[in-house]
């Protein structure tokens, strides 16, 4: 009796050890896949996989990872080669001619044919721009391309883009996303439909997406780019997105080890996470990182000047909004200390054309004498205002509604989602409006162009309806100055003009804020806070 009992113990022992051993390398595997994968929450939602129609920030850090351009933009937002390896500017400034590198090739997929995948060529840019601008399509985006007469591809590897007039800042408008390459017959395809099943050059490629749930892109094996060590990028295997609908629960997630990267500061977890004084709260310090920097994004407040509401068209209470508040209080508070208060315009710190000089600044008893004034001459007492805001701004907006109240306004303040606020603002539905705008490339002109009588909503980016024959005439001027210096000059003239009419409230002037598991590394930053998991890894 005892052989058999022995022999049994042994099995089971034996058994046991090699169960060990499966489950430990199966544990090993799925740690070694996790480090493959960069997990992050979008809470704003995703509106589309189709760069023709990526215009907000979401859907650019999207299809900055799906999508590539003739030129693309460093971390200090300098134009690099992308698909074009070079490029030349005719002297008189009209001609750009761009040389494409031998070695791009969309994502596989089966309209390829046996191959599954094909070069790069500038026909394909020819098709992509004419689609771009084309009137059916009714792209967004198609407004890059207005200074532009006609382009061509002159043979393969060289396209070539006539302007209409010179355009100092048209390298920097090809950067963006809208000028991305797609695949003409994966286009014409799925029609609509390539919005969810894009086909890109990208360093990811698109795995599946589940609409309000999740998204998953997996490497592309067929990346041009290398690191300086000659290594392939992406480092990545993949990446997962999440869309849980509100940033305390994406911030829950984050300090579970659920997801790798938090973007921005949100009221409900910037105390949870940050000191009074904007520093990593020491319960943190072991775990996360945070990288903080310049960004060119002006928050403010937008008013829509063909409303018929008297409290809207009157200067004096747009004028004493501005005065009546303390935006350096309102970012101490409110921001743990991170942005800059915005006293100057609208163009923020760090591009030409700003100046501290021609904005608002706290001043309470001027806020309540406008505001008497606009009683006495309109017959209104009990002047009244509506503030629509998605509820990531509750606490800014709730902070100008106590401040205002002591200078005889009332503000109403109405929550809607993003999205809903997005679409009414265009449409000019909402009479007071809390938004934000990021420069796009490196220059002012992209905000100012929000102040140009032919840009009105729904069709531009003109929010307020705002017309002036000044501005619009120092902003037809800019595209014919070469020199920065001079067009610094107009564009602070611009910018004064619209803080004179006191069109819109700026609030403060934005600062990235990123922060991650201490395990990812090469996750850098850049002033328009687009989002590059090229370099990106996890040890």
């Amino acid at each position: 009796m005892i052989k058999p009992i022995t022999e049994l113990i042994l099995k089971t022992l034996s058994l046991t050890c090699v169960l060990a051993v499966i489950f430990s390398c199966s544990n090993n595997d799925n740690r070694k896949r996790e480090k493959l994968v960069f997990r992050y929450n979008e809470f704003a939602n995703i509106n589309t996989l189709d760069p023709a129609f990526s215009r907000t920030l979401q859907d650019n850090s999207i299809c900055n990872q799906l999508f590539n351009g003739l030129v693309q933009l460093d971390d200090q937002l300098n134009i690099l080669p992308a698909i074009a390896k070079r490029w030349n500017i005719s002297d008189n400034g009209l001609i750009y001619t761009f040389t494409l590198r031998d070695d791009v090739y969309f994502h596989k997929h089966p309209l390829f044919g046996p191959d599954s995948t094909r070069l790069v060529t500038a026909q394909d840019f020819t098709f992509s721009f004419n689609r771009l601008r084309d009137k059916k399509l009714a792209a967004p985006g198609s407004w890059v391309l207005n200074k532009v007469d006609d382009f061509k591809a002159v043979n393969d590897s060289t396209f070539e883009i006539y302007l209409q007039q010179p355009f100092p800042a048209f390298l920097g408008l090809l950067t963006m996303k809208y000028c991305s390459v797609v695949p003409k017959e994966v286009v014409h395809y799925y029609g609509d439909e390539f919005r969810s099943h894009p086909v890109g050059t990208g360093p990811f490629k698109f795995k599946r997406w589940e609409e309000n749930i999740k998204l998953v892109l997996r490497k592309n094996e067929l990346y041009f780019e290398k690191d300086k060590n000659g290594r392939q990028l992406p480092y990545l295997e993949a990446i997962a997105l999440t869309f849980l609908p509100d940033k305390q629960s994406e911030f829950l997630q984050f300090a579970q080890g659920n997801i790798d990267y938090l973007s921005g500061l949100d009221a409900s977890y910037k105390d949870e996470l940050l000191t009074a004084d904007g520093r990593l709260r020491p319960r943190y310090a072991n775990s996360v990182n945070m990288t903080r920097g310049p960004y060119l994004n002006s928050e403010y407040l937008g008013f829509y000047l063909d409303s018929k509401t008297p409290e809207i068209q009157s200067i004096l209470i747009r004028q004493a909004i501005n005065y009546g508040f303390d935006r350096k209080k309102m970012m101490i508070y409110l921001r743990n200390g991170v942005g800059i208060p915005a006293t100057g315009g609208f163009i923020p710190k760090g591009l030409p054309g700003h100046s501290d000089t021609i904005g608002y600044t706290y001043q309470p008893e001027k806020a309540k004498a406008l505001v008497n004034q606009f009683k006495k001459e309109s017959g209104i007492q009990n002047p009244e205002i509506t503030l629509e805001t998605s509820s990531n701004y509750l606490s800014f907006c709730e902070f100008i509604q106590r401040e205002l109240e002591k200078a005889g306004l009332t503000i109403n303040v109405d929550v809607m989602p993003e999205s809903t606020l997005r679409s009414a603002r265009s449409h000019g539905k909402i009479d007071l409006f809390r938004s934000s705008w990021v420069a796009d490339y490196l220059d002012a002109e992209n905000y100012l162009s929000i102040f140009y009588s032919k840009n009105f909503t729904p069709d531009g980016s003109n929010y307020f309806h705002f017309k002036n024959k000044e501005v619009d005439s120092l902003y037809n001027n800019a595209f014919l100055i070469n020199d920065i210096n001079k067009r610094k000059q107009l564009y602070t003239k611009i910018d004064s003009i619209a803080m004179q009419n006191a069109i819109m409230v700026p609030l403060f002037y934005d600062e990235v804020v990123r922060f991650t598991q201490k395990n990812v590394k090469g996750l850098g930053i850049n002033p328009i806070n687009l989002l590059d998991l090229r370099y990106v890894y996890k040890e």
